[in-house]
Parts: structure tokens; sequence; C-alpha cells
């Protein structure tokens, strides 16, 4: 199989509208979440969230074409743009035809254009199915934020989408990893993106008692790992990776920021919603079985990015799952969770934190674990509390657990001549 590198990346989230704004707030240890805008939240159990700030669709697609997508389109879009550009794969925002035909796309969203279903389903309602966009439709489907991309990309390689909860942005980075190993493109964008911020997925999640209701302190509400976590805050954005088969970009003289070693897929079949410590631990020994073969039968993680979503269930569950792995807590190596900073943003999470993997090993520092403030007896790992700490990483291990019991694994080995 062929070897698969990453050769641009892209994101924007509550903490910055790119890469090194963001990683730079995260190692700060700043935190993006605050009081819902962008709809009334006043009535809600939960009103805080991990909202992208002072963010103009207009500009990414002009004001015409920018009302028939829905803000998660808009959100991926621009991640995409960023990372297309720092890939240099793109002459006036297109590829060139030689390339075209094997240059595809992995697109990635749990639940795609809630905004406009929600919008759409009250209007049919309130002014009758007369009043609905002709939009409403291709701005909700996930696909059509690979349909978007592909189009001002000139991607004409395989489109296809993960929709896969809150796994949806991992599996997609596993999805494009295959396309190039067995040949089916020579390059991949992955691109996971996500904005259910509106009336319907905030009551929804809350309904489920999903949410963390600390809403007079947002900024401390997002809790992983810590004895008082009370439930996740939601947030949104969008992570994009232009993976590039190694020949490729080694022909072309591209920056190979790392490789991706290998990845881990599994099911729970345990319950719709409550995690399991057996389908996550199966997903992360099949990455590391992967990734040990992908590097001569060796392998030494250096750090987990945790899908940490500061709920009371999963973060026992991935801490436990992480101990078995391992071999006892005193193996394992640090373990933190950015949800704390930027939110859950669902299926964005995984690709959005697969950059942060990439970017802690390209500078060396390990991100904090924000709000670290009581002890759990049953989250005794080194979390890497509340501070960032300066580190040689090599090789870094991300986890993406959804609700159905879908789970993925991501290994990347920084990338090194």
């Amino acid at each position: 199989m062929k070897r698969v590198v990453v050769t641009g990346l892209g994101m924007i989230n509550s903490l910055g509208s790119n890469v090194e704004e963001s990683f730079k707030a995260i190692v700060n240890g700043e935190c993006g979440i605050d009081t819902i805008t962008l709809f009334d939240a006043s009535a809600f159990g939960a009103q805080i969230a991990g909202e992208v700030k002072n963010f103009d669709p207009d500009a990414i697609l002009g004001k015409k074409e920018s009302k028939k997508a829905d803000r998660f389109i808009h959100l991926g879009i621009h991640a995409a743009q960023e990372a297309m550009n720092d890939a240099g794969l793109v002459t006036d925002n297109k590829v060139s035809d030689d390339i075209a035909e094997r240059f595809g796309i992995v697109a990635a969203s749990g639940i795609g254009g809630l905004s406009n279903i929600e919008k759409n389903s009250v209007i049919c309602d309130t002014r009758g199915p007369g009043k609905i966009s002709p939009f409403f439709i291709p701005s909700a489907l996930v696909n059509m934020l690979g349909g978007f991309i592909t189009i001002q990309h000139n991607l004409k390689g395989p489109n296809i989408s993960a929709v896969t909860a809150c796994a949806a942005g991992t599996h997609a980075v596993a999805d494009g990893f295959k396309t190039i190993a067995l040949g089916g493109a020579d390059r991949m964008l992955v691109v996971g993106a996500e904005s259910a911020i509106c009336g319907a997925g905030v009551g929804g999640f809350a309904a489920m008692k999903a949410l963390s209701t600390r809403n007079d302190d947002p900024k401390t509400a997002s809790r992983p790992f810590d004895k008082n976590r009370d439930g996740f805050v939601m947030g949104e954005g969008a992570g994009a990776l232009v993976l590039e088969s190694l020949d490729s970009a080694l022909e072309r003289g591209s920056k190979i920021y790392a490789e991706v070693l290998g990845f881990g897929e599994s099911g729970d079949a345990n319950h719709i919603t409550s995690p399991t410590m057996d389908g996550p631990l199966r997903a992360m020994k099949a990455a590391v079985a992967m990734a040990t073969a992908n590097n001569g039968g060796e392998l030494k993680i250096d750090y987990v990015n945790a899908h940490g979503t500061s709920t009371p269930t999963n973060d026992k569950n991935e801490t436990a799952a992480l101990k078995e792995l391992f071999g006892g807590a005193e193996n394992c190596p640090p373990v933190t969770s950015t949800k704390g900073q930027i939110g859950h943003c669902l299926g964005a999470a995984g690709a959005l934190e697969a950059i942060i993997c990439i970017k802690a090993m390209e500078e060396g520092v390990i991100p904090p674990t924000i709000n670290q403030i009581e002890s759990d007896e049953n989250c005794d790992l080194d979390y890497v509390p509340n501070i960032a700490r300066k580190a040689d990483l090599k090789i870094a291990m991300s986890n993406s657990f959804g609700f159905g019991g879908t789970n993925g694994v991501v290994i990347l080995k920084k990338y090194e001549k």
C-alpha cells in the first residue's frame, strides 16, 4: 500500500479563524465558550456554546451563493480554502485539470444542516409548503459540503462522505487514507464541519441531559476528566487536511507535516447513546496494530488527544480503555482534551483534533486540558492540567467516539526526512 502524508491544514473554531490563530489560543489555555448568540437560548437549560465569531459567509461564497448553503458548509469551505492554499495545490482557487481526476474529497458532519432543517420546518408549518426554499434540501445534505467544495476547487476524484456522529471527522481521515493507500486517488481533501447551535440542536442534546448547565460560568463549564464535570458544551467549526501519497508529495517538493500511520474502527453494539469501554478499546488496539506494522514493527505513542467530552460516562470509560491499552496508568503517555476550550464540535471534532495533534508534534508542545480543578479517582491519568507542556512528540493518537456506538481512532507521525 502507498504511504499517506498530510501536506495542508485548515481550521476555524471558536478560538480562531485559521490554524495558527487557533492553535496559539489553545496552547495558551484560552476558552472560546460563551453565552449563545446565534439564537435566543434564554428559555433553554443549556445556554452556552463555542460559537465561531465574526464570520461572514458572504466573504466565502459571495452573497448570492452563500444563501444556498447552510452554515456548516460555509465553515467547511473556509477551512478547505486554507488547507488547499497551505498545500500549494490551487491557482485562482482551483486545481489544474491534469491532477483533478485523481484528487477527491471526504466530507464529514454529524448532523449537517440542522439549522436550515429547523428553519424550513417552521416555514412549512406556519406559512405553508409553497414558502419552503428551493435550496433547503441542497443546503442541508451532509454530502453537499463535499459538493460545494469540489465545484469550487475542481476536484473530480472520489467524492464521499462520513456521517457517523461525533466520530465522523476521524472516520473521514481514515477514509481518505484508505482511498490513497489502495490507489483510488493521489490526493484527498478531508473536511469535517459542523454547526448545530440552534434551538433543535441545543434543545435536543439538553433533553438527553448531555449538556453542561453551568450557564453562569461558560469558561469553566466544559471540564474533561474533572470530578465535577456535568456534560459537554456544544461547539461549531471545521477542520480540513490535504492527504497525499508520499510519492506525490516528494515529487512536487511539498512541505509534509505528518504521516498517517494507521487507523482503527469499531462498533459497541451496546446502546444508542451510552458508550462502553470495550468498543473504544478495540478501535485503539486496531489503530495501534496497523500503525505498528506501518512503522517497522515498533510504536511509541507520545501523546493522546482524547475524545474527552466532559461527560461522566465517556471520560471514565475512555480513561479505563487507555489504561488497558497501555498496561496501566503509569505507562500511559500524556492525555489531553481540547473540548474544554472550543466545545464539542461533533462531526468536525475528529478533523480539528487531528490538526491539533499535528501542530502539537510540529511545535513540540502538548495542549493543556483546561478546567482541571478537582481530581476524579476514575480519571487518574496525566491530563496536562491547565498549562501547556513542552515535549518532543513524534507520534500522536486521536480518539473519536459517537452515538450509535461508532468509534474511530487515527495515529499520526511527525514527518522527518
